[in-house]
C-alpha cells in the first residue's frame, strides 16, 4: 500500500508550476483589460491544478500497466513501481478529473461562459487519452501538441476569457509563451525516458526528433518564450521584466546540451517548472505595473 508520501510524489508536484502559470497570466491579461475577478481566478487555478494532478495519475496508470515505466530513471511511479495497485492510481486520476470538471462548472456558470463547457469536456477527455485508452497520442509524438494547447492556450485564455469576455495580445503571447515552456519542460522529461520509450514503442516527440535535435529544440523553446514577450513593450513596457529570466535558463539549457547519463537531466524538470512559474509573476507583473501607471 503507498504511503502518503508516494501519493504526493505520485502526483508530481514538481510539474505544478506548469498549471499555476497560465492562471497567473490569463489572469493579469484580464486586469489589464479592467476586468480581474478574484473568485473566478481562484476556481481557474483549481481546475488547472487538479487536472493537473490528474493527467499525472492517467499517466502514471496507463503507463504502469503498458510496462513503459519498468525501467525507469527519475521520480517514483506508482503503478509502475508497485507501490499502489492500478485500479487506485486510476480512481486517483478519475477523481481529480471529476473535482476539475465541478470547478469548472462552477466558473462557468459565475463567467456565464458557456462555450466552455464544451471545452472543459475537451480537456478531461484529452487528458485521459494522452497515454490512456487503445491508441493514446502521446504514443505517437503529440504528447507536446496537448501541452501547449491545454495547458499553455486553453488554461491561459479560457482564465482571460471568464473575467473579461474577451482575449487581448497580452493574453495571446503569454499563453503562448507559458505553452512553449511547458512544452520544454515535457521535452526534458521525454529526452530523458529516450532509450526505454524507444523499446516500448512509445514515439515520443524526443524519440522521433532524435536526442541531438530533441536537447537543441528544448533551449529553443525557452529562448522564443522569453523572447516573445518583446512585441507588447510599446503597450507594456515592464514586461521587459521577463528578461531577468535569462541567467536561469542557461543552466538547465547547458544540462540539457551537454549532459551524457539521464539521471542528470532529472533537475532540468524542476528549474524549468520553476522558470515556467518565474515567467508567469514576471510577465504578470509587467503587465499590472504597466496598468496600474497608465
Amino acid at each position: 500500500m503507498a504511503t502518503a508520501a508516494q501519493w504526493l510524489e505520485g502526483a508530481r508536484p514538481r510539474t505544478l508550476p506548469m498549471a499555476f502559470a497560465p492562471v497567473i497570466i490569463g489572469s493579469a491579461a484580464a486586469f489589464g483589460l479592467g476586468s480581474f475577478e478574484p473568485l473566478n481566478a481562484v476556481l481557474a487555478a483549481i481546475v488547472s491544478v487538479v487536472l493537473q494532478i490528474g493527467v499525472n495519475y492517467a499517466n502514471d496508470y496507463s503507463d504502469g500497466i503498458r510496462g513503459t515505466d519498468t525501467d525507469r530513471v527519475g521520480p517514483l511511479r506508482l503503478t509502475g513501481s508497485g507501490a499502489a495497485p492500478p485500479r487506485q492510481v486510476k480512481l486517483a486520476a478519475f477523481t481529480c478529473f471529476g473535482i476539475a470538471m465541478v470547478a469548472g462548472l462552477v466558473l462557468v456558470i459565475l463567467a456565464q461562459t458557456w462555450v466552455l463547457l464544451i471545452v472543459g469536456v475537451a480537456c478531461v477527455a484529452a487528458a485521459w487519452g494522452y497515454t490512456g485508452g487503445k491508441n493514446p497520442y502521446g504514443y505517437r509524438g503529440l504528447g507536446d501538441v496537448f501541452v501547449f494547447v491545454f495547458f499553455g492556450l486553453v488554461a491561459t485564455l479560457g482564465t482571460t476569457y471568464t473575467q473579461a469576455n474577451q482575449l487581448s495580445a497580452a493574453a495571446w503571447i503569454g499563453a503562448v509563451g507559458t505553452g512553449l515552456i511547458a512544452m520544454a519542460l515535457l521535452m526534458a522529461n521525454n529526452v530523458r525516458d529516450i532509450p526505454t520509450d524507444s523499446v516500448v514503442g512509445k514515439k515520443t516527440l524526443a524519440v522521433r526528433l532524435g536526442d541531438t535535435a530533441s536537447r537543441v529544440t528544448y533551449v529553443m523553446m525557452l529562448a522564443v518564450a522569453i523572447l516573445l514577450p518583446l512585441f507588447l513593450v510599446h503597450d507594456y513596457p515592464w514586461v521587459l521584466l521577463v528578461l531577468v529570466l535569462i541567467p536561469a535558463c542557461i543552466m538547465p539549457s547547458r544540462r540539457m546540451l551537454t549532459g551524457t547519463h539521464r539521471t542528470t537531466l532529472i533537475p532540468v524538470l524542476k528549474q524549468t517548472g520553476l522558470i515556467n512559474l518565474g515567467f508567469s509573476i514576471l510577465f504578470a507583473g509587467g503587465i499590472v505595473i504597466t496598468t496600474n501607471l497608465a
